[in-house]
């Protein structure tokens, strides 16, 4: 138990400051639509393929290079268009160009979205929140092991009752016993994003073969010509009760378009049914249905809207703000009294899971 306690002291203490910046960043985002208060945000989202389209026809006319339009959709009321070089513009229903930006940091939701998920550091950063995924699953776990012997001293509280050793750490201990459940649902949706390999080994015998289709690479390039109208309409044809999500422009000159949708099945905001369709004629060349998909992919759909809150409503909104906000007060000050504590005469004593209540 000694050894148990030393590993989640020290482990913490170096890694608690981080875990807080991820809780933060990520409590925030889970209130994007109530804080980005540009006009035409609040909309009702238009949904013909005639209306989508013109919001495709002002986004290619509005800078070169664009790389997808997010549409429309319950949470905000604008049309997110997204180019190649980093640059970005949000589209009101009419078609007015409400925002411009030619980088991240100008727009507080995408840096704080870099910071939740990759730390600022693009693939690297990625693969450490993932890390501090599985990290946060052993601090909850260990938590809970540490806290059952001191469990007749709880008593919950949002703030430490004092500034001193032991209180931070009996603070430390019951708040983080109350979080642990949200704590423990929070770290393993994120990490099974981040690690695909994780989610495909756990739902494994659940996992069918499912084969992707192959895309076409012999395709006219998108064009002046291209009649987005028709793009959009004849994608909706292969969903017809589906709402469309998103249109990602081809990577290559000789791709199809994609656009994704969401069906009333799917929890995730933007969807996983995908339309391929041609530039130069407007016809689909491909589709992937997720209702013809297996359980395993199924039960991967539902890991980033239970993470980021995007079903359960405003209940589950708020117990995942409270989760966000538990983990920190949890890294801030187990970093804070474990670094004070190494600077003290009283280093011993700071920061103990076991810290006698008397």
């Amino acid at each position: 138990m000694q050894l148990l306690s030393l590993l989640h002291r020290w482990t913490g203490g170096l890694v608690g400051v981080v875990l807080a910046v991820i809780g933060l960043s990520g409590t925030v985002l889970l209130w994007e639509d109530s804080w980005i208060l540009l006009d035409g945000a609040n909309d009702a989202p238009a949904s013909s393929p005639a209306e989508l389209a013109r919001a495709i026809e002002v986004a290619i006319e509005t800078a070169p290079g664009l790389s997808r339009v997010t549409f429309a959709g319950e949470e905000i009321g604008l049309h997110q268009a997204i180019y190649l070089d980093g640059s970005g513009a949000y589209i009101a229903q009419d078609g007015t160009v409400t925002d411009r930006w030619s980088g991240m940091w100008e727009r507080p939701e995408l840096w704080l979205f870099d910071l939740h998920h990759y730390l600022l550091m693009g693939e690297a950063g990625k693969t450490i929140t993932g890390v501090l995924g599985l990290l946060l699953l052993a601090f909850t776990i260990t938590g809970a092991i540490l806290w059952w012997r001191t469990r007749k001293t709880f008593r919950f509280r949002l703030w430490p009752a004092r500034y001193t050793a032991s209180a931070i750490v009996r603070h430390h201990r019951d708040l983080g016993v109350v979080a642990s459940p949200l704590l423990l649902v929070a770290a393993a949706t994120g990490t099974m994003m981040v690690f695909p390999a994780i989610s495909s080994t756990l739902l494994s015998p659940i996992a069918t073969a499912d084969a992707k289709p192959e895309l076409p690479t012999d395709l006219a390039s998108v064009s002046e010509h291209t009649d987005w109208t028709t793009v959009m309409a004849s994608a909706q044809a292969a969903y017809p009760s589906a709402a469309a999500r998103r249109l990602m422009m081809p990577t290559t000159p000789d791709e199809p378009i994609a656009i994704r949708f969401r069906q009333d099945f799917e929890w995730t905001p933007n969807g996983r049914s995908y339309a391929w369709v041609s530039p130069e004629t407007g016809g689909i060349v491909a589709k992937d249905d997720p209702a013809m998909g297996d359980a395993a992919s199924t039960v991967v759909e539902k890991l980033y809207p239970i993470h980021a809150a995007k079903v359960g409503g405003f209940l589950w909104r708020i117990a995942m703000t409270f989760a966000g906000l538990a983990l920190v007060l949890l890294g801030l000050l187990a970093s804070w009294s474990f670094w004070r504590g190494k600077f003290s005469s009283r280093s011993t004593k700071f920061l103990s899971p076991v810290e006698s209540a008397n």
